[in-house]
C-alpha cells in the first residue's frame, strides 16, 4: 500500500478522499526539517501547506517519493530544483484559495482607509474620538496592482465595483483579456508606483521579486500612499516599509506575510497605522476545503497514473 504524509493541516473532506482511494495517510503536523528527514523514506506522496519545507535533505531522503504536493499557490517552501532533478513532480493548487486572498486584501483595504482597527481600539478603551478616526473613500481612487495573476485579477474585479481605478503591471508578463482594457490600464512598474493612491502585492516570491519594493520604489510613490501585501513575505523590504511609515510618505500598511514567520520583534507589530495578520490569506473554510480537496484529487490521480 502506498503511504501519503500529510505534514501541514488539511481539510477531513481531503483526508478522507486520500483514504477512500486505498492509500495509507499519516497526518504528522510540525515537522521540522530532521524529523521529516527520519521519516519521508517510507511515503510516496508529502503534502504541505505554507508551513512545512521539503529541503534538498528531505527530498533527498525520499526514497519512494513519486509527487511532492502543496495545497495552495506558491512554491517557496519546497526545493522544486531538487524535485527536478530526482524526477518527481510537484503539484500545487493556484486556483483554490484565490477568492479568499483578493477578498482580504479588499477587507484590509476598507480597514486601512476607515481606520478601523484603531477606531474599535478606542471605543473599546472608553473613548469616543469621532474626529481622530476621518478616513477616506475606496471610490475614485487608483488602485495599483502588482502580480495580474489569478489573485490579481479578483482583486480587479472586485476593486472596479467599488468604483476603484485600476493599474496592473505583471513582473512576468501575465496577462488575461477577461481583465484588460477598457476598465484597466497595464503600465511599467515605475509608472503604476508613481500614479497609485493604494498598492497591493500578488506575485510569488522569486529572485526577481524579492524586495522588489524597497527605498528606490517607495520614493517614486506619492505621500500618504496605502501598501498592502497579502502575498510573500520579503517582496517588500520590511525596513525600507517601516521607514516610509514613520516619514509619513506611506500613510499605512496591511502585512500578512512577513520575511520571517512568525515575525517576533518585527517593528512592523508596534505601529499604530500598520494591520497585521497571521498569514490567513488563505483561511476561510471554503478556501481550506478547495485547496485540500483539489490538491487531494492531484496526489491520487499522480499515484494511481
Amino acid at each position: 500500500m502506498k503511504k501519503v504524509l500529510i505534514c501541514d493541516p488539511l481539510a477531513k473532506e481531503a483526508v478522507a478522499i486520500l483514504k477512500n482511494a486505498g492509500f495509507g495517510v499519516d497526518e504528522k503536523i510540525g515537522l521540522n526539517e530532521e524529523e521529516l528527514v527520519k521519516c519521508i523514506g517510507d511515503y510516496s506522496a508529502v503534502i504541505v501547506r505554507s508551513a512545512t519545507k521539503v529541503t534538498r535533505k528531505v527530498i533527498e531522503a525520499g526514497k519512494k517519493l513519486e509527487v511532492i504536493a502543496r495545497g495552495g499557490v506558491g512554491l517557496d517552501n519546497i526545493d522544486a530544483a531538487c524535485a527536478k532533478e530526482r524526477g518527481i513532480p510537484v503539484l500545487n493548487t493556484p486556483r483554490a484559495s484565490s477568492i479568499s486572498v483578493a477578498e482580504l486584501a479588499i477587507g484590509v483595504m476598507f480597514a486601512l482607509a476607515r481606520l478601523l482597527p484603531q477606531a474599535d481600539a478606542s471605543v473599546k478603551a472608553g473613548k469616543w474620538e469621532k474626529k481622530k478616526f476621518t478616513g477616506f473613500e475606496l471610490y475614485g481612487k487608483r488602485l495599483g496592482i502588482i502580480g495580474i495573476g489569478r489573485i490579481g485579477q479578483e482583486v480587479a474585479v472586485r476593486a472596479m465595483g467599488l468604483g476603484m481605478k485600476v493599474t496592473t503591471y505583471d513582473p512576468f508578463g501575465c496577462c488575461s483579456p477577461t481583465v484588460q482594457a477598457p476598465l484597466i490600464d497595464t503600465c511599467d512598474l515605475d509608472a503604476l508606483l508613481k500614479g497609485s493612491d493604494i498598492i497591493t502585492l500578488h506575485v510569488p516570491k522569486t529572485k526577481e521579486t524579492t524586495h522588489m519594493i524597497g527605498k528606490k520604489q517607495f520614493d517614486m510613490m506619492k505621500k500618504g500612499v496605502v501598501i498592502i501585501n497579502c502575498a510573500r513575505g520579503g517582496i517588500v523590504d520590511e525596513q525600507a516599509l517601516c521607514e516610509a511609515l514613520t516619514s509619513g510618505k506611506v500613510r499605512g500598511a496591511a502585512i500578512d506575510v512577513f520575511e520571517k514567520e512568525p515575525p517576533e520583534g518585527n517593528p512592523l507589530l508596534k505601529m499604530d497605522n500598520v494591520i497585521v495578520t497571521p498569514h490567513i490569506g488563505a483561511s476561510t473554510v471554503e478556501g481550506q476545503f478547495r485547496v485540500g480537496t483539489e490538491i487531494a484529487a492531484l496526489v491520487v490521480e499522480r499515484l494511481k497514473s
